[in-house]
């Protein structure tokens, strides 16, 4: 890993009407869309979606980095995340976060420690660490 801080860089553009084209240098451009609750098209990522995947792949990311530095065996990790986007003192913003891990563990990991590692991974994502909204763990843990 790099030393601290890192640095990046996205651009979006847009015309008057149609997609944002969202971009970061030697990656494919993301055409984005307002959701259907803001009357967008619904058939491209919203800002809002690529939030709350943002929340999801941090907290796969970070479980993966806890885990190998804890010489964890697991299978699979499955993240899902609902976020509440709601009206707070006339300002729309995320309020809530739940992030549902379904964890795969290899035969005869310990289903203690994953939870632990769970619950570790949440409090060090680096990306709900830079929200307000408040995030609720919640986990299904097979195959011990």
């Amino acid at each position: 890993m790099q030393k601290f801080p890192h640095h990046y860089k996205v651009s979006a553009a847009a015309g008057p009407d149609g997609d944002v084209r969202v971009s970061a240098e030697g990656l494919d451009v993301i055409p984005s869309a307002a959701p259907t609750q803001f009357g967008g098209p619904g058939d491209r990522w919203s800002p809002e979606d690529l939030l709350v995947a943002a929340v999801a792949d941090c907290f796969v990311l970070t479980f993966r980095a806890i885990a190998d530095y804890s010489k964890f065996a697991w299978k699979s990790l499955e993240c899902d995340v609902e976020g509440v986007l709601d009206k707070v003192d006339g300002k729309t913003r995320f309020t809530h976060f739940t992030v549902h891990a379904n964890l795969e563990l290899e035969p005869g990991s310990d289903e203690a420690k994953a939870g632990q590692l769970l619950e570790k991974s949440e409090a060090a994502c680096l990306v709900t660490n830079s929200l307000s909204a408040q995030v609720e763990l919640t986990s299904t843990i097979r195959g011990a």
